[in-house]
């Protein structure tokens, strides 16, 4: 608490107030109980959790967060997870830079993609959950009626044949886009109605991370 106090009497908060912000500070962030403890002893994720403490003293109208959920376990990332949406829902503009994807969708409504310092693209998260659907069939056989079925509803549909890994295995998967999920129920009934056997209908939108891979190209930058 005495990091906190430092960095609140820097910030000009008055005596009471001071001790109230940084005891819920500290139960916000789950270290209410590490009060008097040193922060040499202090973890790599007692640090993230303390440094995003010390970020919210002055209850800030716009918060930069590097990294946050760097060394911290699952619960820690949920709390920080938790923290950034209370912050959202507070009007609170939070900058979050992080190579984890996958907290990047779970936390933010808009991306920046950058590589050398150059912005490369933006986009909202809402519209990339908005596109195209790709979808994978898996079936013992790739009939004609189902290909062509298939093809009406995306003539770039792309059939492979699999490795038989056993008699009752899938011996085709065939790949195709769709606007939405609305036509899975026809695939799954084509599908059956062509005589084929049906071991999966796999719907899927691109992730973060493979945008980010299309966008920024899959070169190593060292960073």
């Amino acid at each position: 608490s005495d990091l906190l106090d430092l960095h609140a009497r820097l910030y000009g908060i008055a005596a009471p107030a001071r001790r109230r912000r940084i005891t819920a500070l500290l139960e916000r962030v789950g270290l209410a109980e590490h009060t008097r403890r040193p922060i040499a002893g202090f973890s790599k994720g007692m640090l993230q959790r303390i440094g995003l403490a010390q970020a919210l003293l002055n209850e800030p109208a716009l918060v930069f967060l590097d990294e946050p959920t760097s060394a911290l376990d699952p619960f820690g990332r949920m709390l920080v997870r938790r923290i950034i949406h209370e912050l959202k829902a507070q009007g609170t503009t939070v900058f979050l830079n992080s190579h984890l994807l996958s907290e990047v969708e779970a936390t933010c409504d808009r991306v920046a993609f950058i590589r050398e310092g150059r912005v490369l693209q933006t986009l909202k998260l809402a519209d990339m959950a908005a596109g195209q659907l790709h979808v994978t069939v898996q079936t013992d056989s790739a009939p004609p009626a189902l290909l062509s079925t298939l093809r009406a509803l995306d003539p770039a549909v792309q059939v492979h044949e699999l490795p038989r890994a056993g008699e009752h295995a899938p011996g085709w998967s065939i790949e195709l886009s769709l606007p939405d999920e609305a036509q899975l129920p026809l695939i799954a009934e084509q599908a059956l109605a062509s005589g084929a056997k049906l071991y999966a209908l796999t719907p899927r939108r691109a992730s973060l991370e493979q945008l980010f891979l299309e966008v920024v190209g899959d070169v190593d930058s060292g960073q």
